[in-house]
């Protein structure tokens, strides 16, 4: 018998650190899964000694170095293998979880599909992974049970769908809906990413041409001025332009360190849960933008709490995966409220209304499905009305923000054109008086 330390969470969410004695990985973590438990993080002792029974973390545990070795439980060392530090792209793990499906679907058993998989071209740290699925399951233990050693690849939704296709004998169904759900997450996130690129250049580019201007063209054009007017007075806009100028060059360290401190502090507000909560409100109250948070937001809890559903996943279960998988707190804290609900017996329909986040059309078709039993069908059809909504405001807004960074690029280098010309008419003029 080896023994095996062990990172793992309950079911509320709580870490806890323990030693357990198996035969050998798959048997530690069949144990670990045993006591309720769900285990992130587990490597055999090396050394002598017999460790300590497990005990409730009293702080969360760290992740582990880049070195690959966690310190803990008197200072005894650990060296978790490379595929439990490794992660995998999402694009990866879908074709990984489509291919999969597939296999299944074909009639060849979970071992020789995984064997077949290993040959594939793929990321390293997903070739280990499913080296250490492979042994987890030949160990005796379930495939979604294998799942758990890792936690970077394979999430609560994933490991959780998994078991539900297990119990329920639809592996291949669950598969290829895990598949299509990453699928159209994925295709959102690129949507909203692909949105926000042409806005980030233009004002990088207009900041990049006003700094241009201000600190190296406009003084050279205030010293011509001087020389050539004599100290007469300057239109105000040019006026306005050189003081601007002169301000950005006596105080252009101070203006990014002032900058460089915002950015610092909003990141390290947004750390603490309250500071996170406030930031998240205020997304979501903002124009324009707040409206395509919103949508996004509440297309994903949408679908994912109709996926899970649709797989046989308990529904206080699926409730607390998608609130754990919800980015927005302001949404995560409205569904712990649904969790709260239901877990008294109650419908999900009032605290969906009273929440203030999700809107009168999504409460009456979640009443409607709660009602008439088909509660997954209608949270799919929520989440498709809503991703539709997500790809049509992407759209607009992109439609709307080209112009109007091209018409403000073209505002701030006008007017600095402007102020710079208006004192040349005025030189010219001398001159030509004078000849």
């Amino acid at each position: 018998m080896a023994t095996f330390q062990f990172i793992a969470k309950n079911s509320a969410g709580q870490e806890q650190r323990g030693t357990i004695e198996a035969g050998d990985r798959a048997g530690a973590i069949t144990a670990i899964r045993a006591q309720g438990l769900m285990p992130t993080a587990l490597g055999e002792v090396k050394g002598g000694g017999t460790p300590a029974p497990a005990k409730p973390a009293k702080k969360p545990a760290k992740a582990p170095a880049a070195s690959g070795k966690k310190k803990g439980f008197g200072q005894i060392e650990i060296k978790l293998p490379a595929f439990m530090r490794g992660r995998v792209k999402p694009k990866d793990l879908t074709t990984f979880t489509r291919q999969l499906a597939t296999l299944v679907n074909a009639g060849l058993p979970l071992m020789r599909c995984i064997e077949v998989m290993k040959k594939q071209k793929m990321a390293p740290a997903m070739k280990d992974c499913l080296d250490g699925i492979s042994e987890g399951i030949a160990g005796g233990a379930t495939f979604s049970e294998s799942l758990t050693a890792y936690p970077k690849i394979f999430d609560n939704l994933y490991i959780n769908m998994v078991k539900a296709g297990e119990a329920g004998g639809v592996l291949e169904v669950v598969l290829n809906r895990l598949a299509e759900f990453a699928e159209k997450a994925q295709k959102i996130k690129n949507k909203v990413k692909g949105a926000m690129i042409y806005p980030a250049v233009v004002l990088t580019a207009a900041i990049g041409i006003t700094a241009f201007l201000l600190l190296t063209v406009i003084p050279k054009f205030k010293q011509v001025f001087d020389d050539l007017l004599g100290g007469a007075e300057l239109p105000p806009i040019t006026q306005f332009v050189m003081g601007l100028a002169d301000f950005v060059e006596n105080n252009g360290l101070m203006v990014g360190a002032g900058i460089v401190a915002l950015v610092v502090a909003k990141k390290l507000i947004a750390k603490t849960e309250k500071g996170a909560y406030v930031f998240d409100k205020i997304r979501l109250k903002l124009p324009v933008i707040g409206s395509l948070v919103s949508r996004t937001a509440i297309g994903q809890f949408s679908r994912t709490l109709g996926t899970l559903l649709s797989s046989g996943v308990p529904i206080l279960q699926a409730l607390t995966i998608v609130r754990d998988t919800t980015a927005n707190r302001v949404v995560r804290r409205a569904v712990q409220t649904v969790h709260d609900a239901v877990k008294e017996g109650e419908s999900m329909t009032d605290p969906l209304a009273s929440s203030g986040v999700f809107p009168p059309m999504v409460v009456s078709m979640v009443q409607v499905g709660e009602e008439t039993g088909a509660l997954p069908d209608m949270l799919t059809r929520i989440a498709n009305t809503y991703d539709d909504e997500v790809d049509n405001a992407v759209a607009g807004l992109t439609s709307a923000i080209e112009p109007a960074l091209i018409i403000f690029l073209a505002v701030v280098v006008g007017t600095i054109v402007i102020a710079m010309f208006l004192p040349m008419i005025k030189i010219i003029s001398t001159v030509s008086a004078a000849g």
